[in-house]
């Protein structure tokens, strides 16, 4: 088990299942203040966008990676909320759960 904290912000419980099975000592939360000392902070963006900015204050180093349903990832790729350090297709994100968590390599 890594030692660095994963917070999400997904309410869907089979998103949240997928997760845990990747990585089972994510903190599901809807407190931005619970992810203070978060390395990684996930986001479903169709549902709750509206927390990135006050993850952001609360955890300005975290890196925060989103989903959205391949339809709107589609209109624009860059679509997500100011703060978001990586947008994904849902398709894409849920392939790879555990890579899609991933920090990058420091220096990337």
């Amino acid at each position: 088990m890594s030692p660095e904290k994963v917070c999400a912000f997904v309410p869907d419980l089979m998103d949240r299942s997928r997760i845990r099975a990747a990585r089972a000592d994510v903190v599901f939360t809807e407190d931005p203040g619970a992810c203070t000392d978060a390395a990684v902070v996930v986001v479903d963006l169709q549902r709750r966008a509206s927390v990135v900015a006050s993850v952001r204050a609360a955890a300005p180093f975290a890196y925060i990676v989103g989903f959205l349903p391949h339809v709107e990832h589609r209109r624009d790729p860059a679509t997500g909320p100011e703060g978001v350090d990586t947008v994904l297709p849902r398709s894409r994100f849920f392939r790879d759960v555990g890579a899609a968590i991933a920090p990058p390599a420091a220096g990337t």
